[in-house]
């Protein structure tokens, strides 16, 4: 059974989002993407300062099956990236939920990132997606 942490939000594209201040986001890929993805080979993430909008996709992960897309769950800008991610691309098996975090984004304001945090789905919604 895959893990879906309670604190998290997600997307319906495998996308996981946690607050981590007022005003900015960590994000990585699901217990579920990772195990239907195997074995990661290649991240390819977005570049810090850049703008990304909500829905684009800004970033690939490569693994020995396919070619993923992963895609900004919020309009905001990219503040870091997870440089281990270069040499160690398989922590994003091994640890998805923890090391094998992608990138974070911050938004303008607080009030704008709690809007934006209703509208993704929580536990039992992404469960509801992967039909968990």
């Amino acid at each position: 059974m895959t893990q879906t942490p309670e604190d998290l939000r997600y997307t319906e594209e495998h996308e996981w989002v946690l607050r981590v201040d007022p005003t900015t986001v960590r994000v990585g890929i699901t217990d579920y993407a990772q195990s239907q993805l195997g074995d990661v080979v290649f991240v390819q993430l977005p570049e810090t300062d850049s703008e990304v909008v909500s829905g684009e996709s800004i970033a690939e992960v490569e693994s020995t099956k396919s070619v993923s897309d992963i895609y900004a769950p919020l309009t905001a800008k990219v503040v870091a990236v997870n440089e281990e991610l270069a040499q160690a691309p398989e922590t994003l098996n091994a640890d998805p939920y923890g090391a094998g975090w992608l990138f974070e984004l911050r938004v303008a304001d607080a009030a704008g990132l709690d809007a934006d945090l209703g509208e993704l789905l929580d536990a039992a919604g992404y469960q509801g997606v992967i039909g968990g």
